[in-house]
C-alpha cells in the first residue's frame, strides 16, 4: 500500500517536471519572438539580414558554452571559469598559429585540448576534492585570465583573416555564396545540441549526471561513482568551452587577454532560461539553445533601439535575476 502511494506520488511529481519543463520552452519561444517583433518595430535596420548574422555570431559561441555548462548545472554545479577560459583557449590556439607558424589544425586541436585540460582541473577540484563549484571555478577563472596573458606575453592575438591561406576556420562557421554570408555554423551548434541531448537523455554518463544532481547521496548510496561523473561533466564543460573558443576566434578573429569576463553570464543566463535548474537534476541542450537565442537577441538588439552600454549591461542583468527568480520559484513548487 505504502509502495503503491509512493509510486504514485514519484508519477505525480514526474509528471510536474515534465509539464514544468514543456511549459517553459514554450514561453521562452514566445518571448523570443516577442523579442524580435519589438525590436523589428522600434528599429527597421534590426529587420536587417546583417542583424541576422550578428545574432548568429553571439549564439555560435555562447550555445558551445551554454550546451557545456548545462550538464554542470545538472549535477547541482556551475562553471565560471568558461568566459575567460574560452578567450584563454582561443590565445593559446592563436599563439601557435600565428607565433610559432604551427599548421591551424595544430592550433585547433591545441585550442580544444587546453579546454578539457581545465575540465578536469575544474572536476578534480570540485569533485575529487569537494571545493564549492562556485569558489573553485571562480578560481580557475583567475587562472584562465593570467595563462592567456603570460602564453602571449599580454600581447592581442589575430587569428587568420579568411583571406589568408590558413583563415578557413571562418568558414566553418560562416561562407560566403554570392554577395551572400550564410551562417552555417548554427548547423554545428544544432549537431553538437543534439549528441548532447541523446547523451544526457538515452545514455549511462547522461543518466548518472542527472542522478547526481537530483539527490548526491542517494546516487552515491546507489553505487553511481558520483566523483567519476562529476568530472565528466566538467569536461564537458572544458570541451565546449574549447569549441566555444574556436567559433568565437574563427568569427571575431582578434583576442584579447584579460577579456571575457561575464561572457559566462550569458552563457549560464541562457541555460537557465532554457529551463536547467541552478538546482541540480533538470536541464536539457535544446532548452539550453533557446533561452541563448534570448540572450543573443538582446546582446544584439538592445543598441538597434539607443541604449548606451551599462543600460544594455543593466536590462541583462534584470533579466538574468528574473531567470534565477523564476528557477527558485519552479524548484519551490516543484519540491
Amino acid at each position: 500500500m505504502i509502495e503503491n502511494q509512493h509510486k504514485k506520488r514519484n508519477a505525480f511529481t514526474d509528471n510536474l517536471l515534465v509539464n514544468a519543463i514543456g511549459t517553459q520552452k514554450i514561453v521562452v519561444v514566445l518571448v523570443l519572438i516577442a523579442l524580435i517583433l519589438f525590436f523589428s518595430a522600434v528599429s527597421p535596420a534590426f529587420r536587417q539580414y546583417a542583424t541576422v548574422l550578428s545574432v548568429m555570431d553571439y549564439t555560435y559561441y555562447l550555445a558551445f558554452m551554454g550546451i557545456g555548462v548545462t550538464f554542470c548545472l545538472i549535477t547541482g554545479g556551475v562553471d565560471l571559469s568558461i568566459g575567460t577560459g574560452m578567450i584563454c583557449y582561443g590565445l593559446i590556439g592563436g599563439y601557435m598559429i600565428t607565433h610559432l607558424n604551427m599548421p591551424v589544425i595544430a592550433g585547433i586541436l591545441s585550442t580544444l585540448a587546453a579546454g578539457v585540460i581545465m575540465g578536469v582541473l575544474n572536476g578534480l577540484i570540485v569533485a575529487k576534492f569537494e571545493l564549492p563549484p562556485f569558489l573553485a571555478t571562480l578560481c580557475t577563472m583567475m587562472i584562465a585570465r593570467g595563462l592567456g596573458s603570460i602564453v602571449t606575453g599580454g600581447m592581442s592575438i589575430t587569428w587568420p583573416q579568411a583571406s589568408q591561406a590558413q583563415g578557413w576556420t571562418r568558414s566553418l562557421f560562416k561562407i560566403t555564396v554570392g554577395n551572400i554570408q550564410l551562417p552555417i555554423g548554427f548547423i554545428w551548434v544544432l549537431l553538437f545540441a543534439l549528441i548532447m541531448s541523446i547523451v544526457l537523455n538515452k545514455t549511462r554518463p547522461g543518466r548518472y549526471i542527472i542522478a547526481i544532481g537530483s539527490n548526491k547521496e542517494a546516487a552515491r548510496l546507489s553505487g553511481i561513482p558520483v566523483v567519476k561523473y562529476q568530472m565528466t561533466a566538467y569536461i564537458f564543460s572544458g570541451f565546449f568551452t574549447g569549441m566555444a573558443a574556436l567559433a568565437y576566434s574563427s568569427t571575431f578573429q582578434a583576442l584579447a587577454p584579460g577579456t571575457g569576463a561575464g561572457i559566462e553570464l550569458n552563457a549560464i543566463g541562457g541555460a537557465i532560461i532554457g529551463g536547467t535548474s541552478m538546482s541540480g537534476g533538470l536541464g536539457s541542450a535544446a532548452g539550453t539553445i533557446l533561452g541563448i537565442f534570448i540572450m543573443s537577441v538582446l546582446n544584439t538588439g538592445l543598441p538597434y533601439i539607443g541604449l548606451q552600454a551599462n543600460t544594455q549591461q543593466i536590462i541583462i542583468g534584470i533579466v538574468l535575476v528574473a531567470a534565477v527568480f523564476i528557477d527558485v520559484w519552479k524548484n519551490k513548487r516543484l519540491a
